[in-house]
């Protein structure tokens, strides 16, 4: 397809490869404090029995309290659902805001370093003997977490189809961040590792809060490099949005290409958080490996994957995007299906970690780019139909649908995990994470990628006219 640019877009310039770059290493900040929430929280408060006898104390009440369901299960749930309604509030704020810095560059200034600090407070604050406590105390950070984040990452995905004008930059811009996204995660599954070698000094769980407040701080820094070096004015269109906020969201979810990307979106975020929720578990309880495995694992397979981010690029601009997409999703569902056995078998546990790790590489690389990629192009198809620029409303609904799906999965892991003995209940967890991921590829096979590519180009060739 040939690159064109969309409605008053001719009068921006196009960013280039620096820009990208720049914004990408915002990413690569916000994965590692988002990393660190959904890969250890858990963890860190519902230790398991391994855990335990290294020295980690339990600050949360533990077991099941209520239909089947954990504290931390709750609270996790409860504190997503509330950042799914505080991101359309977030993504009305920044369509309409009226600055000189444009409508997203004042929200990621300012949200960055809140945003930083209370990834730090949600593994700190809690620490009396009170149980009663340490959840309210949990509960309440956690919420503060996901303001912040929400007040940085709304903003920040609405510059994707800002800064990505063509459909050449679109992709390349998503696979910027998709890099990024996966170093940045990389970097969070290193806590356990950097934490135990000062473990035995300070113990674990202080450990753990010394290593989380570094790893904070780099990512503080990182995410303030696109709010400093961006001129949002140059590169994205920044006039104000006037339609209100319940308007904005009625419109958004009755696109119904969108709908369908929403629902299969949802599924997505169940079946890979609970599978990244579960990786710390499946490979102490279930493997047998130490858990400073976790980084090599997941390294590796960010590293085997990043060997296929050009190939899809390529494919992508070439053959459309939905084909590989759908491919992703049944693919991942062969690594989410071998994590439920694994362990058995006489297999040696590292011949385990190390299929898990190859096989889910290459949907990592797909689902890394291109959604975002597929959700511009809905963004943009809406803006032509509608004459309304309103991408971050868009990015705000899929941060809804990020959340939901997340908020199911630590409902559904906690409770799943505590089932049976000797990693019966993580064994059950990487099994609904399979169904889920199956249904989702489903799903998105009813999305209609040509039509939604015809609609842009007949806005670009309207525009040239």
């Amino acid at each position: 397809m040939k690159d064109t640019e969309v409605g008053d877009s001719m009068e921006k310039r196009l960013a280039d490869g620096r820009i990208l770059r720049n914004f990408a290493i915002g990413q690569l900040g916000w994965a590692i404090l988002s990393g660190v929430v959904s890969n250890w929280l858990l963890f860190f408060y519902m230790p398991s029995e391994e855990t335990i006898a290294q020295g980690m104390p339990l600050f949360i009440t533990q077991g099941l309290v209520f239909a089947g369901m954990t504290v931390i299960g709750l609270i996790t749930a409860f504190c997503r659902l509330v950042d799914g309604f505080i991101d359309p509030f977030v993504a009305s704020r920044s369509d309409s805001l009226d600055h000189r810095l444009g409508r997203r560059i004042p929200f990621m200034r300012y949200a960055a370093v809140p945003f930083g600090a209370m990834a730090v407070v949600v593994f700190t604050l809690p620490g009396t003997g009170d149980e009663i406590f340490n959840d309210l105390a949990l509960l309440a950070s956690l919420v503060l977490f996901y303001v912040t984040l929400s007040l940085y990452c709304t903003p920040f995905n609405a510059l994707i189809p800002e800064l990505g004008r063509t459909q050449e930059l679109r992709v390349n811009i998503s696979t910027y961040i998709s890099i990024t996204y996966f170093v940045g995660t990389a970097a969070a599954y290193l806590v356990p590792t950097i934490a135990s070698l000062i473990a035995g000094a300070v113990g674990i769980a202080h450990a753990y809060r010394i290593t989380i407040a570094l790893l904070a701080a780099i990512a503080i820094a990182c995410m303030l490099v696109p709010a400093y070096t961006i001129d949002e004015n140059t590169y994205a269109e920044t006039e104000p949005s006037t339609t209100p906020m319940g308007a904005s969201v009625a419109k958004t979810f009755s696109n119904k290409d969108f709908q369908i990307f929403e629902i299969s979106d949802v599924l997505y975020w169940v079946a890979i958080t609970m599978f990244q929720t579960g990786m710390p578990f499946y490979v102490t309880s279930l493997m047998g490996l130490d858990s400073s495995m976790n980084f090599v694992l997941f390294a590796g397979m960010t590293v085997i994957s990043l060997i296929f981010y050009a190939p899809v690029n390529i494919l992508a601009k070439k053959m459309g995007k939905k084909k590989l997409v759908a491919f992703a999703f049944f693919f991942f569902c062969i690594a989410f299906a071998i994590t439920t056995v694994c362990g058995r078998f006489g297999i040696p546990a590292l011949v385990w970690g190390g299929a898990v790790a190859v096989i889910a590489a290459v949907p990592m690389a797909v689902l890394g780019i291109l959604p975002q990629a597929v959700l511009a192009d809905i963004a943009e198809s809406d803006a032509v139909k509608t004459g309304e620029n309103r991408e971050g409303m868009f990015y705000a609904a899929r941060t809804f649908s990020m959340t939901l799906g997340q908020s199911l999965a630590m409902i559904l892991f906690s409770s799943l995990a505590t089932i049976g003995g000797g990693g019966l209940g993580y064994r059950m967890t990487a099994l609904v994470a399979t169904v889920f991921c199956l249904l989702g590829g489903l799903v998105f096979t009813r999305y209609d990628e040509g039509r939604i590519l015809d609609a842009i180009a007949a806005g670009a060739s309207a525009t040239k006219e």
